[in-house]
Order: C-alpha cells, then structure tokens, then sequence
C-alpha cells in the first residue's frame, strides 16, 4: 500500500502541532503496516462514500479511502466529542 495525499489533507496536516504531527506520522506508519492495527481503532465511518476512520490520539482522527492499492488521505482533525 502507499499513501496519496489531498491538498486539503496536506494543509490540514501543516497546521498540526509538532506533537500531533508525530502522532499522527506514527498512526500512518501503522495504517502502512496492518489497517486492522489495535490502537488505530480503524472503522468505516461513511459506507456509501468509503470514508475510513482511524484513531489517531483521542483527540485526532484521520480519515482516508482506499482506492486499489492506495490510501488517499482526506482529513485529519479533532474529533467532534
């Protein structure tokens, strides 16, 4: 698997702070290794688009689809709880 970015991805991820930044570098480093990785908690969280969820800290979530072979990473923000 590898990762695409979108733009809005990609700005969202510029305005982290270092610590989320490293968190959430390391939850992608997971996500490449095994989707089913205990601690990303990962679920589909809108099935008619494709939209995944995956933890990561309690405060971030990223969401991403899957698109063959790829991970096109849409969003990363807090999580509205």
């Amino acid at each position: 698997m590898r990762f695409y970015f979108t733009a809005h991805f990609a700005a969202r991820y510029r305005r982290l702070s270092p610590r989320a930044k490293t968190q959430t570098d390391k939850a992608l480093g997971f996500l490449l290794r095994d989707l089913r990785h205990p601690s990303l908690h990962a679920k589909k969280y809108d099935e008619t688009r494709g939209i995944w969820q995956v933890r990561v800290t309690k405060t971030y979530r990223l969401y991403f689809l899957i698109e063959g072979e790829a991970y096109v990473l849409l969003d990363v923000k807090t999580h509205p709880k």
